[in-house]
């Protein structure tokens, strides 16, 4: 694989990543560059690694991982988008102060889910010459700029959507869930 069409696949792979990140950075209370770095370096390492799982998993049973990545991904998705958005409508949200960061946790299941499809990359990549370790670099690396650029995206975004900024953020995530899903059957 020629380097523009590795840098290209990092990108690519990286979208979905930038979309969840502008819900994330929409739903937090004024998130400084620090904590957009800081999701960006989670999102961009859990990116990085699961291209190698794949790979890996290729090597020996590439059939079964790629029939229910897409589903997977699609599950973890959903049930995050549907967890933000009631956690923005049940009753008394509205007084509940914005968090300024977000859980480590959140934040890895969340960067999980929106990875699952560079995980059926891996997969596919075991059956292509290419160095896996500078794909999975790059992917790390698309994907940590282009979430650090999101969640400051999403920063603006939260101020003009105010207490309906999580619920973007839950939609965006189903949106991206449901996208992955359709793109795979």
């Amino acid at each position: 694989m020629n380097p523009i069409a590795l840098l290209l696949l990092a990108f690519a792979m990286s979208t979905d990543a930038f979309a969840a990140a502008v819900g994330k950075g929409a739903s937090l209370k004024n998130p400084r560059f620090s904590e957009a770095l800081r999701m960006g370096l989670i999102f961009g390492s859990i990116e990085a690694v699961t291209p190698l799982i794949g790979w890996l998993i290729g090597k020996t049973a590439s059939s079964y991982v790629e029939s229910w990545a897409h589903w997977i991904a699609f599950a973890l998705l959903v049930a995050l988008g549907l967890h933000m958005i009631y956690e923005s409508v049940r009753p008394g949200a509205e007084d509940i102060e914005k968090p300024s960061r977000h859980s480590f946790l959140k934040i890895s299941l969340t960067a999980f889910g929106t990875s699952i499809d560079a995980l059926a990359v891996g997969v596919g990549l075991a059956f292509i010459d290419v160095n896996i370790w500078a794909a999975a670099a790059l992917i790390g690396f698309a994907t940590t700029s282009m979430v650090t650029l999101g969640v400051m995206l999403g920063r603006t975004v939260g101020s003009v959507l105010g207490n309906r900024a999580e619920v973007f953020g839950g939609l965006t995530l189903i949106g991206v869930g449901g996208w992955i899903l359709l793109s795979h059957l």
